[in-house]
């Protein structure tokens, strides 16, 4: 079966946690903290969504179907989708809507501040997610900005670690790092042995 045919599928199905997560909240299904479960399992998604775009490339590479490539924007999208909903919770459950109060807390909380910055980061990527953005920005450019991606993953880990930090419960955070840490390892053989081969072959 082609990805082509199954790419709305599993795209679709990508929403499925964010889904489970506002029924269960919804209908009292989180435990007793069920704010705090909430943005905490919308956070989560967040990352594995970011650890999946991240992914794609290297899978590309190694099973040697371009088509992988299809699944990228669109879960690039949803990384995005789910920091939105993460940070929007936080903002409705936790702060009220309150922007001062929300203001100091990202001052005052350092897991705060790089959370939200990893927000705005992805902004621009979202924006400019369209095929119409890599004509108006040229490739090069459009390919530069969305490398920050890889930022944004770092900051997004360094949020979770912060927000662990506090329980002195890093399990789940090991998970992360060592995921990343693999992808960012391949991306770097992959430079590495481009380098070299572009040294190595003949002028």
């Amino acid at each position: 079966m082609r990805l082509r045919r199954v790419k709305p599928f599993l795209l679709a199905l990508a929403g499925a946690p964010a889904l489970w997560l506002w029924f269960a909240a919804l209908t009292d299904r989180l435990g007793a903290n069920p704010a705090e479960a909430l943005i905490r399992g919308l956070g989560e998604w967040t990352l594995i969504m970011l650890c999946l775009t991240l992914s794609i490339t290297p899978l590309r590479q190694w099973t040697g179907r371009p088509e992988w490539a299809l699944l990228r924007r669109g879960l690039g999208l949803w990384s995005f989708a789910y920091a939105v909903q993460h940070f929007t919770v936080y903002l409705w459950l936790d702060m009220e809507w309150g922007l001062a109060q929300t203001w100091a807390d990202v001052l005052q909380r350092p897991f705060i501040l790089v959370g939200s910055l990893a927000v705005l980061l992805m902004l621009p990527l979202a924006a400019t997610s369209f095929n119409g953005a890599v004509k108006r920005l040229g490739a090069t450019r459009w390919k530069r900005l969305h490398a920050s991606v890889h930022l944004i993953a770092a900051l997004a880990l360094l949020h979770f670690f912060w927000m662990r930090s506090g329980k002195s419960d890093y399990a789940d955070v090991l998970f992360f790092a060592l995921v990343l840490s693999l992808l960012w390892a391949l991306r770097l053989l992959r430079r590495w042995k481009k380098s070299g081969s572009q040294t190595s072959s003949p002028s």
